[in-house]
């Protein structure tokens, strides 16, 4: 499974994104102007993410369970609050 995604640290930034996203704002460039995570660069691509047995469970349930171009609902880790996007 390959996927995108954005970190910010508080639901309410997830929110906000989420709002951006609906208005049919780039994935990608909301992950570049946003998230806290060094994907970001690349538009929050974390590439193929299959064989990682060190997801955090939230995070592998959550992607696990999109369709592909499929962006997800808000999902919190340890790390932060993520918007997952699986291509």
């Amino acid at each position: 499974m390959n996927a995108k995604h954005i970190l910010v640290k508080n639901k309410y930034e997830a929110e906000d994104i989420l709002k951006l996203l609906s208005r049919g704002e780039s994935f990608e460039k909301l992950a570049i102007k946003f998230s806290q995570c060094t994907s970001s660069a690349q538009g929050g691509d974390l590439g193929n993410l299959s064989s990682k047995n060190n997801l955090d469970e939230n995070f592998k349930e959550a992607l696990e369970a999109l369709k592909p171009n499929e962006v997800s609902s808000i999902v919190r880790t340890s790390f932060g609050y993520h918007l997952i996007l699986r291509y």
